[in-house]
């Protein structure tokens, strides 16, 4: 089984047995989000699955690499991304059988030993899907502004600017955002990192890494950063809630759970407005910070379609870590 969890920065894939050993595991890392689900997207969760084989002792272009495939991966967002996606990977012919999934499956999969509940990722960008304990899909479109959305780094980073240029031009309420903001990237002043973004001096996706400012400043007490930060949860909530009461598990202890680069921060009132916001729905449900790399969850996918044993899984959890990834990364893929 190849099992594959593609985002927007990284794309990590492993080779399995049906019993769950570890055959062979890679990272690749390097991706624009703008290009998830594209041919360069393709083009990288390729040369993973190649990587994945070579630390396997495979030739990689011994086609097909496995049995099944399991694609998890970012820009699966509506039905007809997930064909287009299916006819790139069948071009490439790394699996006789292919399953595509969106990349919050396999963050649900990965954080719960069951085949339901919600999962959310909130990383560069936010998305929530969920299963019901009888197999129905709540799952959102997750492209922006235009269908829902807001949160995850890069919204929370151009937040962050927003309320610095106005309280830097009297426009808005004091904050230390506009110090924090423009010192993040070695300027003085918000009017610089505008003008840096305009003439393109510097890309507008390096917002997305004021996310870890916005939260810095909200525990330094800043009014204006946990505001930020208190939307970020409440949109949390919101989704979770949505998916809880769509697919009638108010009364379940349903596992929640929460992948992505924003839950690996520590300030403790961000988890416990979304705890108090989920348990206000969901009395018994368990929230569950991710540990486990995704692709886990890609695995567990595959399992689950196999019929594999509990060994077979308790196997993949414990020889498919972040460890082993990490030890195995790679840069990303040029297009081919």
């Amino acid at each position: 089984m190849l099992a594959v969890d593609g985002g927007g920065s990284k794309v990590d894939a492993a080779l399995l047995s049906r019993g769950g050993r570890v055959l062979g595991a890679a990272r690749v890392a390097g991706l624009r989000w703008e290009q998830t689900g594209d041919d360069r997207h393709i083009d990288s969760i390729e040369a993973a699955a190649e990587a994945a084989a070579r630390d396997a002792g495979l030739d990689p272009e011994a086609r097909p690499l496995a049995e099944l495939g399991v694609f998890c991966v970012a820009g699966a967002d509506l039905p007809a991304d997930d064909r287009r996606i299916l006819r790139g990977l069948r071009r490439r012919g790394l699996a006789e059988r292919e399953l595509v999934r969106n990349d919050t499956f396999a963050v649900l999969r990965a954080g719960t030993e069951r085949d339901w509940g919600v999962g959310i990722v909130c990383g560069f960008g936010t998305n929530c899907s969920a299963v019901s304990p009888t197999g129905r899909v709540y799952r959102l479109p997750a492209i922006g502004g235009i269908s829902g959305d807001w949160g995850g780094g890069m919204q929370l980073g151009e937040t962050a600017l927003w309320y610095a240029l106005r309280a830097r031009d009297g426009r808005g309420r004091r904050t230390s955002l506009a110090r924090s903001v423009p010192a993040h990237f070695g300027l003085r002043t918000p009017r610089q990192v505008m003008e840096a973004i305009y003439f393109r001096r510097l890309e507008p996706e390096r917002l997305a890494e004021l996310a870890p400012v916005v939260f810095r400043d909200a525990e330094l007490g800043d009014a204006v950063a946990r505001s930020i930060v208190d939307r970020q949860a409440e949109e949390i909530v919101t989704m979770a809630r949505a998916a809880i009461v769509r697919l009638r598990m108010r009364d379940l202890d349903v596992d929640v759970v929460l992948g992505g680069g924003i839950f690996r921060n520590r300030f403790g009132p961000f988890f416990e407005r979304i705890e108090e916001g989920i348990h206000a729905v969901a009395p018994r449900a368990r929230i569950v910070v991710l540990a486990a790399p995704p692709v886990v969850g890609a695995a567990m996918l595959g399992l689950d379609g196999i019929g594999a044993s509990a060994a077979a899984r308790a196997r993949v959890r414990r020889g498919l870590t972040h460890e082993r990834l990490a030890g195995a990364a790679r840069p990303a893929a040029a297009g081919r």
